[in-house]
């Protein structure tokens, strides 16, 4: 099978790009151009020589088109993530994840890809009205970056419906690992504490997600590529279990043993109806008609990425916040 995977460099995306290639699959990595031809989290992947690397921009069809001809299968994952920049900067979210998924897709109908994954996110549902969350929740864009998913994902499935692109949306919970941003939640506390600070700076502490870990949501990835049955479908990722921003610091810390006081920092806090306050899965789509389930619970998980973070604590910041 020929692979493509956008957004590869990134944190999930290299993850995925890694796995294909264990897998045995042909993989093509696209990744953002920059001058210093730099391939991310890829650069120092031991698969490096089996890695097809394509560098573009996901908001340029061209690109786009280019790199996806005479692949079977396209996971896209190329978008802006980071939900405090989209109260900056909300057009460059609509370019990269609307327009960027509408390049995917324009693609795929014209050269007949059989098959097109793209990710959407648990933020699609805003807040929990009620739990656990499954496909049929509302959508609510809570935010400029959850819109503009939102968008996306019915584009996606407006392709299946007037083309018949084969294309699923996957819609991942909250993914933690090796490789994450040191804005997320849990690089943010584990940085701050292996750089000795006992004083962990943080936003709003009440709200429950549902934690995913990285290699179980590559899983369901290449676990959903497989079912023709989820065309035009959403599908969650996720534990079916929820833990209080509160206690995942309480438990890093056991986990890291020490002691630690959470400070509120007041540029980590979302606007009051822009907070998403409650994520908490319902799987069984997917349980049910598959055979993925999760190699990791929250403890084993965090211990590995704790591990990663403590090797690579250099590349991180803990004194400075950017969203």
């Amino acid at each position: 099978m020929k692979i493509l995977v956008t957004g590869a460099a990134g944190f999930v995306g290299s993850h995925l790009t890694e796995k294909c290639v264990e897998l045995g699959y042909q993989v093509k990595a696209f990744t953002h151009y920059n001058s210093k031809n730099n391939w991310g989290w890829l650069e120092n992947s031991p698969h490096k020589k089996n890695i097809e690397v394509i560098t573009g921009d996901i908001r340029d069809y061209d690109s786009v088109f280019a790199a996806m001809q005479g692949v079977d299968t396209v996971f896209h994952l190329a978008a802006l993530i980071g939900i405090p920049y989209s109260y900056v900067s909300p057009l460059a979210y609509i370019k990269t994840n609307v327009e960027g998924t509408y390049n995917v897709l324009q693609s795929a109908k014209i050269l007949e890809t059989k098959n097109v994954l793209v990710t959407s996110t648990s933020e699609t549902y805003g807040s929990a009205q009620y739990v656990p969350m499954d496909e049929k929740h509302p959508m609510v864009g809570q935010s400029p970056y959850s819109a503009s998913k939102i968008g996306a994902d019915n584009l996606a499935v407006s392709y299946f419906r007037s083309f018949g692109t084969p294309v699923k949306i996957v819609r991942p919970f909250n993914i933690y690992g090796p490789r994450q941003s040191a804005r997320a939640i849990i690089p943010s506390i584990i940085i701050q504490i292996l750089n000795g600070q006992k004083k962990i700076k943080l936003g709003n502490v009440d709200p429950t997600r549902d934690l995913t870990f990285v290699k179980d949501t590559v899983s369901g990835f290449l676990t959903i590529a497989q079912h023709d049955e989820f065309n035009g479908e959403y599908i969650n990722i996720g534990m079916k279990h929820e833990i209080s921003v509160r206690d995942l610091v309480l438990l890093i810390a056991k986990l890291m043993k020490t002691e630690i006081e959470i400070v509120s920092d007041e540029q980590r806090i979302r606007p009051t109806q822009s907070e998403v306050e409650r994520l908490f899965c319902e799987n069984g789509k997917l349980v049910k008609a598959t055979q993925w389930k999760p190699d990791y619970n929250l403890e084993k998980g965090l211990n590995e990425t704790i591990q990663f973070l403590t090797e690579h604590k250099s590349i991180y910041k803990s004194d400075v916040y950017n969203v």
